[in-house]
């Protein structure tokens, strides 16, 4: 049973983390990272080649977590695969125990580092989510085929955009998922609670009901936030946390310390979701250090949060 599952829907705070593969082969970093992980979240997401930068498989690095005792959540993008793939690396994930997954449109080629990769798109986000559906519903693979032994199920997620204009369009987006099957959604990193408090209060006036969870994004430079602004969409850093991003980064410079700007990210980001699970705000967390997993317990422990 998935460990996300069994808290969000105990009214319990959930944590998840994420994590990419290498690109490469030698997955020793993940794994390291991913025993500090370990009894300290209730998922870690594996990306599916994020920004179109080719990684090894997604799949591969579940497989290995869930051996270490740490439970994953298979990201699964239209980028790459038809139905038929989609659905066969959805059937070898249940062989391994892993029942949970996220689904996503993925980001095209053009923007990643194999920019001759042709893209696929047979589904997008919203028939990832409806062919799992219909699968576990009928027993049945996408060309109406009964499979041997039935059909798996997977507690399945999604992805919204809370800084986006014109926010209905985000919203009916939102609710197209969720009709599809989506059980939680994490959210894009968020900088801003009066941004994220119109959003929730959007999705409570559209009659949405879902798990919904926060994306916090540790900031580890100025220079970091200036570049998310300028070229993530839905990254929305307010201009205060940049300033002091700055100084922490001159104060270093001037007493000779380094590593400032990245502790006080820590700490930005520990005091944001102390201050989401104190206002119970939304279900949980979704953190994305992009690189430094290995801060995710320190902020956690400095939030106060333990599963």
């Amino acid at each position: 049973m998935s460990l996300l599952k069994d808290a969000l829907e105990a009214g319990k705070f959930g944590v998840t983390a994420e994590m990419a593969p290498p690109k490469g082969y030698d997955f020793t970093e993940q794994m390291e990272a991913a025993e500090l992980l370990r009894g300290k979240v209730h998922g870690v997401n594996v990306t599916d080649m994020q920004s179109a930068s080719l990684k090894a498989t997604g799949l591969g690095l579940c497989i290995k977590l869930k051996q270490a005792g740490v439970e994953p959540i298979l990201q699964m993008t239209g980028r790459d695969r038809n139905r038929m793939a989609l659905m066969g690396d959805a059937l070898a994930a249940a062989s391994f125990g892993i029942d949970t997954m996220l689904a996503l449109t993925g980001d095209h080629p053009v923007v990643g580092d194999c920019r001759n990769a042709k893209p696929v798109y047979d589904l997008d986000s919203v028939g990832i989510l409806r062919m799992l559906s219909m699968m576990e519903q009928t027993g049945c693979d996408c060309g109406g085929n009964e499979l041997a032994g039935g059909a798996p199920k997977f507690y399945k997620g999604a992805s919204v955009t809370p800084v986006y204009e014109p926010l209905f369009l985000q919203i009916n987006k939102l609710r197209q998922k969720v009709e599809a099957g989506a059980m939680y959604v994490q959210t894009q990193g968020i900088f801003d609670l009066d941004t994220f408090k119109r959003f929730l209060e959007a999705v409570d006036k559209a009659g949405i009901k879902t798990h919904i969870m926060a994306g916090i994004i540790p900031l580890k430079a100025a220079g970091m936030a200036k570049y998310m602004n300028e070229n993530v969409p839905g990254i929305d850093v307010p201009q205060h946390m940049i300033d002091r991003l700055a100084a922490a980064a001159a104060e270093g410079k001037e007493k000779g310390v380094k590593g400032l700007p990245m502790q006080l990210g820590i700490e930005m980001a520990a005091e944001m979701i102390a201050k989401i699970k104190d206002e119970k705000l939304c279900d949980g967390v979704h953190i994305m250090a992009i690189g430094a997993e290995k801060n995710v317990p320190t902020i956690l422990d400095k939030a106060g949060i333990a599963i």
